[in-house]
């Protein structure tokens, strides 16, 4: 049985403030509706994400606020249990951490906003974590890392949703 460590609750000033702070903005040339559909499927993160290899909405659809997830990383290596605390449809989704499979973090939260352009979308995904004394020196020398991990499923996502057809994701 998985082992659960709670993280502290996040909220915008976290996001903003946050000593380890990944932010990426990527374009698709898709519209933000197809994008969101994309972000929301059943197969959210696993199927583009690279290194996520469960994702399972633990909420019914409808999402909204309060809607919770657990994402696990490397079959099982870590897990986070999230919950949506602001979830505006087709734009904008924001989830804290309430707890992980693994010690080290205190605080962990990610924003996804999307907005339309001219050509398609932009879309800013910000990751905000703070941990323990002990773990941060590992995290500051793996950031390298992480920031191409979490660009990288940035782009994966505007990737996806050129890839997929509309209408086929939920």
């Amino acid at each position: 049985m998985t082992r659960w460590y709670p993280l502290a609750a996040t909220d915008d000033e976290f996001l903003q403030t946050a000593r380890f702070r990944l932010v990426h903005v990527v374009y698709s040339s898709t519209d933000t509706d197809h994008v969101w559909s994309v972000l929301t499927a059943h197969d959210a993160l696993v199927s583009w994400a690279r290194l996520i290899t469960a994702s399972e909405w633990t909420s019914p659809r409808p999402f909204g606020v309060g809607t919770t997830r657990t994402v696990t990383i490397g079959h099982g290596a870590a897990a986070l249990r999230e919950c949506f605390y602001r979830w505006d449809e087709g734009r904008r989704m924001t989830f804290t951490a309430e707890s992980a499979s693994r010690p080290g973090f205190r605080r962990f939260a990610e924003d996804i906003t999307l907005e339309p352009t001219p050509d398609g979308t932009r879309l800013t995904w910000t990751f905000a974590i703070d941990t323990t004394p002990g773990f941060a020196p590992f995290l500051e020398l793996s950031l390298p890392i992480l920031r191409r991990v979490t660009r990288g499923w940035a782009n994966a996502l505007a990737d996806k949703a050129l890839d997929e057809p509309k209408g086929t994701t939920r």
